[in-house]
Protein backbone atom coordinates (compact mmCIF):
# COMPACT_ATOMS: atom_id res chain seq x y z
CA UNK A 1 0.00 0.00 0.00
CA UNK A 2 1.22 3.62 -0.90
CA UNK A 3 1.01 6.83 1.02
CA UNK A 4 -0.03 9.19 -0.75
CA UNK A 5 0.05 13.26 -0.82
CA UNK A 6 -3.15 14.67 -2.51
CA UNK A 7 -3.28 18.29 -3.26
CA UNK A 8 -7.01 20.22 -3.58
CA UNK A 9 -8.35 17.74 -1.60
CA UNK A 10 -11.20 19.08 0.30
CA UNK A 11 -13.81 19.18 -2.45
CA UNK A 12 -14.25 18.25 -5.96
CA UNK A 13 -12.50 15.47 -7.39
CA UNK A 14 -9.64 15.53 -4.84
CA UNK A 15 -11.64 15.08 -1.84
CA UNK A 16 -13.27 11.89 -3.78
CA UNK A 17 -10.06 10.12 -4.60
CA UNK A 18 -8.67 10.63 -1.48
CA UNK A 19 -12.00 8.63 0.15
CA UNK A 20 -11.66 6.21 -2.81
CA UNK A 21 -7.91 5.58 -1.85
CA UNK A 22 -8.01 5.68 1.97
CA UNK A 23 -10.93 2.94 1.80
CA UNK A 24 -8.35 0.77 -0.51
CA UNK A 25 -6.17 0.66 2.30
CA UNK A 26 -3.40 3.64 0.87
CA UNK A 27 -2.36 6.77 3.64
CA UNK A 28 -3.61 9.50 2.48
CA UNK A 29 -2.36 13.02 3.02
CA UNK A 30 -4.92 15.25 2.62
CA UNK A 31 -3.81 18.83 1.65
CA UNK A 32 -6.29 21.73 1.60
CA UNK A 33 -6.19 25.82 2.39
CA UNK A 34 -8.74 26.11 4.46
CA UNK A 35 -7.56 24.95 7.94
CA UNK A 36 -11.10 23.75 8.97
CA UNK A 37 -12.23 22.31 6.20
CA UNK A 38 -9.14 20.46 6.11
CA UNK A 39 -9.31 18.96 9.78
CA UNK A 40 -12.48 18.56 9.19
CA UNK A 41 -11.62 16.12 6.14
CA UNK A 42 -8.72 14.65 8.05
CA UNK A 43 -11.04 13.57 10.69
CA UNK A 44 -13.71 11.87 8.12
CA UNK A 45 -11.01 10.43 6.36
CA UNK A 46 -9.59 8.28 9.49
CA UNK A 47 -12.77 7.43 10.09
CA UNK A 48 -11.92 4.98 6.87
CA UNK A 49 -8.18 4.67 7.40
CA UNK A 50 -5.03 6.09 7.88
CA UNK A 51 -4.48 9.75 7.42
CA UNK A 52 -3.52 13.46 8.14
CA UNK A 53 -4.40 16.58 7.10
CA UNK A 54 -1.76 19.37 5.68
CA UNK A 55 -2.58 22.99 5.45
CA UNK A 56 -1.07 25.15 2.74
CA UNK A 57 -2.29 28.34 0.28
CA UNK A 58 -0.57 27.06 -2.71
CA UNK A 59 -0.99 30.83 -4.23
CA UNK A 60 2.28 30.98 -2.05
CA UNK A 61 5.42 29.46 -3.45
CA UNK A 62 6.72 29.91 0.00
CA UNK A 63 4.18 28.08 1.64
CA UNK A 64 4.01 25.42 -1.40
CA UNK A 65 7.50 24.57 0.14
CA UNK A 66 6.91 24.89 3.22
CA UNK A 67 4.16 22.13 2.72
CA UNK A 68 6.79 19.71 1.20
CA UNK A 69 9.07 19.83 4.34
CA UNK A 70 6.38 19.64 6.81
CA UNK A 71 5.48 16.45 4.41
CA UNK A 72 8.63 15.15 3.86
CA UNK A 73 9.08 15.06 7.69
CA UNK A 74 6.02 13.51 8.78
CA UNK A 75 5.91 10.60 6.09
CA UNK A 76 9.46 10.05 4.94
CA UNK A 77 7.69 6.93 3.20
CA UNK A 78 5.57 9.11 0.36
CA UNK A 79 5.72 7.34 -2.38
CA UNK A 80 2.98 8.98 -4.52
CA UNK A 81 2.19 12.66 -5.21
CA UNK A 82 -1.32 13.80 -6.96
CA UNK A 83 -1.04 17.31 -7.79
CA UNK A 84 -4.64 18.02 -7.75
CA UNK A 85 -5.51 21.30 -7.07
CA UNK A 86 -6.08 24.31 -9.39
CA UNK A 87 -7.78 27.42 -9.89
CA UNK A 88 -10.38 27.74 -12.69
CA UNK A 89 -10.93 30.04 -14.93
CA UNK A 90 -12.38 32.03 -13.09
CA UNK A 91 -16.12 33.68 -13.20
CA UNK A 92 -17.31 35.28 -16.40
CA UNK A 93 -16.05 38.34 -17.00
CA UNK A 94 -13.15 38.37 -14.04
CA UNK A 95 -10.15 40.19 -14.71
CA UNK A 96 -6.62 39.31 -14.09
CA UNK A 97 -5.73 38.01 -10.75
CA UNK A 98 -2.25 37.97 -9.17
CA UNK A 99 -1.00 35.38 -6.25
CA UNK A 100 1.20 36.23 -3.46
CA UNK A 101 4.50 36.06 -5.33
CA UNK A 102 2.66 38.43 -7.87
CA UNK A 103 2.45 35.96 -10.69
CA UNK A 104 -0.90 35.49 -12.67
CA UNK A 105 -2.43 33.40 -10.39
CA UNK A 106 -3.64 30.65 -12.74
CA UNK A 107 -0.35 29.75 -13.38
CA UNK A 108 1.19 30.59 -10.53
CA UNK A 109 -1.76 27.62 -8.75
CA UNK A 110 -1.97 25.32 -11.99
CA UNK A 111 1.59 24.86 -13.02
CA UNK A 112 4.20 26.84 -10.76
CA UNK A 113 2.93 25.55 -7.66
CA UNK A 114 3.12 21.78 -9.17
CA UNK A 115 6.62 22.26 -10.37
CA UNK A 116 7.97 23.78 -6.58
CA UNK A 117 6.17 21.14 -4.71
CA UNK A 118 7.57 18.26 -6.95
CA UNK A 119 11.20 19.36 -6.83
CA UNK A 120 11.26 19.50 -3.24
CA UNK A 121 9.14 16.03 -2.81
CA UNK A 122 11.95 14.37 -5.30
CA UNK A 123 14.45 13.47 -2.47
CA UNK A 124 11.68 11.95 -0.88
CA UNK A 125 10.00 10.22 -3.82
CA UNK A 126 12.81 8.78 -5.03
CA UNK A 127 14.13 7.28 -1.66
CA UNK A 128 10.87 5.21 -2.08
CA UNK A 129 10.75 3.50 -5.76
CA UNK A 130 8.47 2.56 -7.57
CA UNK A 131 7.28 5.98 -6.78
CA UNK A 132 4.25 7.98 -9.00
CA UNK A 133 3.68 11.60 -9.57
CA UNK A 134 0.15 12.27 -11.30
CA UNK A 135 -0.24 15.48 -12.49
CA UNK A 136 -4.59 16.29 -12.57
CA UNK A 137 -4.31 18.13 -16.03
CA UNK A 138 -6.85 19.13 -18.64
CA UNK A 139 -7.46 18.64 -22.55
CA UNK A 140 -8.00 22.07 -22.79
CA UNK A 141 -4.78 23.19 -23.28
CA UNK A 142 -3.49 26.33 -25.16
CA UNK A 143 0.30 27.05 -25.93
CA UNK A 144 2.30 29.46 -23.39
CA UNK A 145 3.47 32.61 -25.01
CA UNK A 146 6.85 32.88 -24.35
CA UNK A 147 7.06 36.28 -24.61
CA UNK A 148 4.31 37.24 -22.71
CA UNK A 149 4.25 34.11 -19.94
CA UNK A 150 2.35 35.99 -17.04
CA UNK A 151 -0.65 37.34 -19.59
CA UNK A 152 -0.23 40.64 -19.23
CA UNK A 153 -1.76 41.54 -22.70
CA UNK A 154 -5.33 40.80 -23.73
CA UNK A 155 -5.97 38.28 -20.69
CA UNK A 156 -8.35 35.84 -20.82
CA UNK A 157 -9.41 33.46 -17.90
CA UNK A 158 -10.21 30.08 -19.86
CA UNK A 159 -7.01 30.98 -22.15
CA UNK A 160 -5.35 31.60 -18.76
CA UNK A 161 -6.22 28.12 -17.09
CA UNK A 162 -5.47 26.22 -20.90
CA UNK A 163 -1.72 28.23 -21.07
CA UNK A 164 -1.00 26.52 -17.50
CA UNK A 165 -2.31 23.23 -18.27
CA UNK A 166 -0.44 23.41 -21.47
CA UNK A 167 2.60 24.20 -19.22
CA UNK A 168 1.97 21.25 -16.73
CA UNK A 169 1.79 18.66 -19.69
CA UNK A 170 4.61 19.88 -21.61
CA UNK A 171 6.47 19.63 -18.11
CA UNK A 172 5.26 16.46 -17.38
CA UNK A 173 7.01 14.96 -20.18
CA UNK A 174 10.01 16.83 -19.95
CA UNK A 175 10.58 15.44 -16.06
CA UNK A 176 9.54 11.84 -16.96
CA UNK A 177 12.27 12.20 -19.79
CA UNK A 178 14.90 13.30 -16.32
CA UNK A 179 13.54 10.83 -14.25
CA UNK A 180 13.75 7.90 -16.90
CA UNK A 181 15.31 4.91 -14.95
CA UNK A 182 15.01 6.34 -11.45
CA UNK A 183 11.97 4.55 -10.15
CA UNK A 184 9.79 7.53 -10.51
CA UNK A 185 6.65 7.59 -12.43
CA UNK A 186 5.17 10.43 -14.09
CA UNK A 187 1.96 11.09 -15.84
CA UNK A 188 -0.56 13.58 -16.67
CA UNK A 189 -4.32 13.19 -17.30
CA UNK A 190 -7.68 14.80 -18.45
CA UNK A 191 -10.19 13.31 -16.16
CA UNK A 192 -13.23 14.47 -17.08
CA UNK A 193 -14.55 16.84 -19.00
CA UNK A 194 -16.61 19.65 -16.79
CA UNK A 195 -17.15 17.96 -14.08
CA UNK A 196 -19.47 18.88 -11.18
CA UNK A 197 -17.34 20.85 -9.45
CA UNK A 198 -17.22 24.26 -7.61
CA UNK A 199 -14.38 25.28 -10.61
CA UNK A 200 -16.93 24.53 -13.29
CA UNK A 201 -19.85 26.02 -11.52
CA UNK A 202 -17.98 29.50 -10.62
CA UNK A 203 -16.61 29.37 -14.66
CA UNK A 204 -20.84 29.45 -15.59
CA UNK A 205 -20.66 26.03 -17.09
CA UNK A 206 -23.47 23.67 -16.88
CA UNK A 207 -21.58 20.61 -15.62
CA UNK A 208 -20.97 17.29 -18.29
CA UNK A 209 -20.02 14.79 -15.49
CA UNK A 210 -19.42 14.06 -12.22
CA UNK A 211 -16.36 13.78 -10.28
CA UNK A 212 -17.03 9.98 -9.60
CA UNK A 213 -16.61 9.85 -13.65
CA UNK A 214 -13.02 11.87 -13.44
CA UNK A 215 -11.72 9.57 -10.51
CA UNK A 216 -10.62 6.31 -12.26
CA UNK A 217 -8.21 7.44 -14.36
CA UNK A 218 -6.47 9.13 -11.36
CA UNK A 219 -6.72 6.73 -9.01
CA UNK A 220 -5.55 4.27 -11.71
CA UNK A 221 -2.18 6.29 -11.88
CA UNK A 222 -1.78 6.71 -8.62
CA UNK A 223 -1.70 2.72 -7.58
CA UNK A 224 -1.39 0.88 -10.77
CA UNK A 225 2.14 0.87 -13.29
CA UNK A 226 0.92 2.80 -15.82
CA UNK A 227 4.39 3.26 -17.46
CA UNK A 228 5.80 6.71 -17.40
CA UNK A 229 5.56 10.47 -19.72
CA UNK A 230 1.81 9.46 -20.95
CA UNK A 231 -0.92 11.59 -21.16
CA UNK A 232 -4.29 10.00 -20.29
CA UNK A 233 -7.82 10.96 -21.03
CA UNK A 234 -9.39 9.22 -18.15
CA UNK A 235 -8.12 6.10 -18.05
CA UNK A 236 -7.09 5.81 -21.84
CA UNK A 237 -4.13 6.73 -23.27
CA UNK A 238 -4.70 9.80 -25.33
CA UNK A 239 -2.13 12.81 -26.95
CA UNK A 240 -1.81 16.07 -25.39
CA UNK A 241 -1.78 19.09 -27.65
CA UNK A 242 1.19 18.76 -30.73
CA UNK A 243 3.51 21.09 -29.20
CA UNK A 244 3.95 19.27 -25.16
CA UNK A 245 5.82 16.90 -27.24
CA UNK A 246 8.13 19.49 -29.05
CA UNK A 247 11.80 19.36 -27.91
CA UNK A 248 12.20 23.10 -28.26
CA UNK A 249 9.24 23.83 -26.42
CA UNK A 250 10.00 21.79 -23.26
CA UNK A 251 13.31 23.63 -23.44
CA UNK A 252 12.18 27.09 -23.45
CA UNK A 253 9.13 26.27 -21.00
CA UNK A 254 12.35 25.24 -18.85
CA UNK A 255 13.60 28.16 -19.09
CA UNK A 256 10.98 30.37 -18.68
CA UNK A 257 9.70 28.68 -15.29
CA UNK A 258 13.26 29.23 -13.88
CA UNK A 259 13.05 32.71 -14.50
CA UNK A 260 10.25 33.25 -12.85
CA UNK A 261 10.55 31.14 -9.84
CA UNK A 262 13.40 33.26 -9.67
CA UNK A 263 11.55 36.20 -9.64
Amino acid sequence: MSTVLITGATSGLGRYVAFELVRAGHTVLAHGRDPGRTAALAEELRAEGDAAGFVADLASLAQVRELAARVAEARPDLDVLINNAGVGAGAPGAGRELSADGHELRLAVNFLAPVVLTRALLPVLRANTAARIVNVGSAGQEPLDFDDPEFTRGYQGFAAYCRAKFALAAHTFALADELAGTGVAVNVLHPATFMDTAMVREGGVAPWNTVADGAPGVVALATRDLGTGGYFDGTEPARAHAATYDKDVRRRLTTVTGQLLAL
